[in-house]
């Protein structure tokens, strides 16, 4: 009985022992785990040098008004916008979650916890949005509407989607353009301008409008004027009486939103311009034709392409 009774005491104290050193926490493993489990990251080469930025970002603040398409585009809603996004038509709705930001509502931004801030590189508020998330800066005429889709893919991690959908939409572009140029001829011009507020603006072929839909992917040519002045610079006012020296075949007319004057539509000047008289003037909402990333170039190249080849 002695000798049972301790072969069960030495059994009781061996199993004790075990379930002991299975508790024990191994301090490796445990910093690894939470190293596993900390955020991502990697560098991108921004214009202002490297920034460290999550390498999928999840709650991104794009405060850089015209891209917030490419990150929608992208599969990624931004958390916060400034308000102009929020009235552009195209993105029917994707927008309504997004927190308005204005530039003195940093406390608001500060609250949504972003781990992502895009901006562009002349916002005053650049070094204050650096302390609350990474901010990523980039000047708006430095890239084209294809470059600035790819650099946003690169911010994000998603480059390689980015680069897909160029390559899909140069495609649908050159079937768009012999469409047009078929119903149309390849000499036709066109000039883009719009009303804001009591100026009026041309526009080149680069800044948003449906410029480049019109100018470089379906290859309408600007009238002389339009390209020597406006091409350059991006844009340029005008007065009403100088209308006709811009005018082309077509004209693209924004409508300039509520507040735009458009009383030049009622001069004899307005209504001389051969491509006014032959009903060649296409109007567009100005509020969603601001914009040049892939959601509202699709919806644009749609309207333009229509306008163009209808009942031709």
């Amino acid at each position: 009985m002695k000798k049972h009774l301790f072969l069960s005491i030495i059994a009781v104290l061996i199993i004790g022992l075990l379930a002991a050193c299975g508790s024990e926490k191994d301090p490796k493993a445990d910093t690894a785990a939470k190293t596993d489990s900390s955020p991502k990251t990697r560098i991108y080469h921004s214009e202002n040098g490297d920034v460290k930025v999550p390498d999928k970002p999840k709650r991104i603040a794009m405060l850089a008004a015209t891209y917030a398409g490419n990150l929608l585009a992208l599969g990624n809603t931004p958390i916060a916008v400034n308000e102009y996004p929020k009235n552009n038509k195209f993105y029917e709705g994707k927008l309504d979650k997004a927190e308005v930001i204005t530039a003195d509502s940093l406390e608001k931004l500060l609250a949504l916890e972003p781990d992502l801030i895009i901006t562009y590189s002349d916002d005053k508020n650049l070094k204050k949005y650096a302390e609350i998330a990474p901010t990523v800066s980039l000047t708006y005429d430095k890239y084209s509407y294809l470059e600035q889709h790819v650099e946003i893919g690169k911010i994000i991690g998603k480059e390689k989607e980015a680069k897909a959908w160029v390559a899909e939409w140069k495609e649908k572009a050159k079937a768009e353009k012999e469409k047009v140029q078929k119903a149309i001829g390849k000499d036709a011009t066109a000039m883009v301008f719009e009303p804001f507020g009591k100026d009026l603006y041309v526009y080149g072929k680069n800044w948003g409008r449906g410029t480049e839909v019109i100018y470089q992917d379906l290859g309408l040519k600007a009238p002389e004027k339009v390209e020597k002045e406006v091409f350059g610079p991006g844009y340029k006012a005008i007065s009403a009486e100088v209308i006709p020296e811009y005018a082309g075949d077509y004209i693209f007319v924004g409508d300039g939103g509520a507040k735009a004057e458009n009383s030049f539509m009622k001069t004899d000047v307005w209504k001389g311009i051969p491509a006014v008289q032959k009903n060649n003037v296409i109007t567009f909402d100005s509020e969603s034709f601001y914009f040049n990333d892939p959601i509202s170039l699709e919806k644009e190249m749609e309207f333009i392409v229509n306008a163009l080849t209808k009942g031709k």
